[in-house]
């Protein structure tokens, strides 16, 4: 990278040009703290809204009398539109400008959250939900990119900390608020509590960045880009959410899903490479710290989000948790976070970067390890300490990685970077959540059938457990059933500890994928 490219990159606290010119100085005092309050605060909201009905779907689909099957439609619907929309978001950024298409995308996003809190039927919120996800696939990145473009180049780590706190902590708030509203609400404030904040964003945003508009560049758009882009993506997504419903390959729908998915995101890839204005900048890929980045938050938001998942689903079945009440219980991970990551963010550039984020992986596989040893017998209190310690990971996960990611990129393609970035990371993060769901109802299947084989009248442990329960008062058909209800939920722990381990590894292996990116020191001096 020659060294012009290196002056006043994001999250570098080096001395250098800000990335506007001279009539765009970075902002100061109380208009940058306003702004820091907006911008976060609309990434908040659009991620929340990737997991706020998720566990509200039995709900709304009753409502609207619909099927269990049908209303997950609500979470595909939104989560496809999003998809397709965050990597097309650099692309528009540089036709209508940033601050314009952050405006209008948080302006439509708010409508549409209204909008589809009044549906009065599926096939309505499904739609609203559609043009939600879309209109509100830009906000992500150009949060990012609007918050790194208008902050000194000494403060942009800082800013980093702050936007990447919002994405790693709205989605453990999203199940609790989301079973808080459902059990207590009409399921609509799911989506009108929205309003509110959307007016807050849009007023700061627009006074603080009517007169910072980007330059506006004419370039073309790619029809044939964003077909594959759809049709690659809404495949893929449609193979996640049906896969587990359908038991996956033996479904004809999934196999042909499936298919459809590999020949159009593969189509996707070979022609945005060669396209002279690709919607998705795979290009970006060739900067070595950019693809490092980009393959850590992958991975590690697919395996955080998979136990995201997995913990709420083990409460709730095995432990008789409700939704709201296990979406408290896993809430203590966002604690650290809210106060290391402004700390991570000011001091991050004191040390090298591959550190921290070793540090924070370490913690990650320390803490799934802990979790791995998960009992019929765990009380609040081993669900509680991990959770907590795990915000440490959080904290060094997010900030670090982010950083690292766009260390060497010229300003010019942050909007670009900042969409592929976040779309990789949102892809793979619902890779991990349907994964993990699937390989723990087959990992309590295994157990399942291989404890189940030990129960029987020759077992010692087997009968005495049966007498114990009979001199109790139970029958005997009462009593195999409560032996059969322990063998599920200790298959149901077994498999759960099993993906734990899983994580705690991966968490290792990619300790060693971290030391083949530069440190953001190096990649600055280069």
């Amino acid at each position: 990278m020659s060294g012009a490219h290196e002056k006043g990159l994001p999250g570098t606290p080096s001395t250098g040009p800000p990335h506007r010119d001279e009539t765009h100085p970075p902002l100061q005092g109380a208009a940058l703290a306003l702004l820091t309050f907006a911008l976060p605060l609309a990434t908040f909201m659009q991620v929340l809204d990737t997991t706020i009905a998720n566990v509200s779907v039995p709900t709304i689909a009753g409502n609207l009398g619909a099927s269990g099957t049908q209303g997950t439609w609500i979470i595909t619907s939104y989560a496809v539109a999003n998809a397709v929309a965050l990597p097309a978001s650099g692309r528009l950024a540089r036709r209508l400008g940033e601050v314009r298409l952050f405006l209008w995308s948080t302006a439509l996003f708010t409508l549409s959250s209204l909008l589809c809190g009044l549906a009065e039927d599926l096939s309505t919120l499904v739609f609203f939900r559609v043009i939600q996800g879309a209109v509100g696939g830009p906000m992500m990145p150009l949060a990012q990119s609007l918050l790194l473009n208008n902050y000194p180049p000494e403060k942009r780590n800082s800013a980093i900390a702050l936007w990447s706190m919002t994405v790693s902590v709205a989605p453990i708030f999203g199940p609790v608020l989301g079973g808080y509203i459902s059990d207590n609400f009409h399921w609509g404030w799911i989506f009108f509590i929205n309003v509110p904040f959307g007016g807050i964003v849009l007023f700061l945003a627009h006074l603080l960045l009517r007169d910072r508009e980007t330059p506006l560049i004419s370039v073309p758009v790619s029809a044939i880009g964003i077909a594959l882009l759809v049709l690659g993506v809404g495949a893929f997504q449609m193979t996640l959410d049906r896969g587990k419903e359908l038991d996956w390959f033996n479904s004809t729908e999934i196999v042909v899903s499936a298919a459809v998915a590999v020949v159009g995101i593969t189509f996707l890839v070979a022609w945005e490479l060669t396209d002279k204005h690709p919607t998705v900048s795979f290009s970006l890929l060739g900067s070595r710290n950019f693809c490092v980045g980009v393959i850590l938050i992958s991975l590690g938001m697919m395996l955080y989000l998979g136990t995201v998942v997995l913990l709420p689903l083990l409460l709730q079945t095995q432990f008789g948790y409700t939704a709201a009440s296990a979406g408290l219980a896993t809430a203590p991970i966002g604690i650290f976070p809210v106060f290391i990551a402004p700390f991570v963010g000011k001091y991050a550039h004191r040390v090298d970067l591959r550190i921290l984020i070793t540090a924070g992986f370490l913690v990650f596989a320390g803490c799934m390890q802990a979790r791995a040893l998960f009992s019929p017998q765990a009380d609040l209190n081993f669900i509680l300490i991990p959770q907590i310690i795990q915000g440490i990971a959080v904290a060094l996960f997010f900030v670090p990685i982010t950083t690292l990611a766009f260390a060497d990129l010229p300003p010019q393609r942050m909007a670009d970077a900042a969409g592929l970035f976040n779309f990789i990371r949102t892809l793979f993060g619902a890779v991990g959540a349907s994964a993990a769901a699937t390989l723990w109802e087959r990992r309590e299947a295994f157990h399942h059938s291989r404890l189940t084989s030990h129960i029987d009248p020759y077992n010692p442990i087997a009968r005495d457990t049966l007498e114990t329960l009979q001199s109790l008062g139970m029958t005997g058909e009462q009593s195999a059933a409560w032996l059969a209800g322990a063998v599920t939920k200790q298959g149901f722990i077994f498999g759960a500890a099993e993906i734990y381990q899983l994580c705690a590894a991966a968490f290792l292996i990619m300790v060693i994928v971290v030391w083949t990116a530069k440190s953001g020191r190096q990649a600055r001096t280069e």
